[in-house]
């Protein structure tokens, strides 16, 4: 198992390395870096959306569920504040609250 876990660390450092190193000649063009900017959202929301809308193998949409009020509450304090640490402290204990 220690042998699997070092093995992806070294794979993850490689394929990063190639993209961060200055001293390798490899750019990466305008067109690809706006496609992996899309990487981001994309794995956040898999993440995510799974946690919050399915519940012991079954999908909840009740609005009166902690999880979704915290997301929507998680949502509106981003927009409103732009600020990591009050979305995230305040959706928690919007969670905590409600659970």
């Amino acid at each position: 198992m220690i042998t699997t876990i070092i093995a992806l660390a070294c794979i993850t450092f490689a394929t990063r390395y190639l993209f961060l190193a200055k001293r390798l000649p490899f750019t990466i063009g305008p067109k690809f870096q706006r496609f992996l900017s899309f990487s981001a959202p994309c794995v956040l929301t898999a993440i995510w959306v799974p946690i919050v809308f399915i519940q012991n193998g079954e999908l909840t949409t009740s609005i009166t569920h902690p999880y979704i009020i915290a997301a929507i509450v998680a949502i509106l304090l981003a927009l409103r504040f732009k600020n990591l640490y009050i979305t995230t402290f305040g959706s928690l204990a919007v969670f905590f609250v409600f659970f």
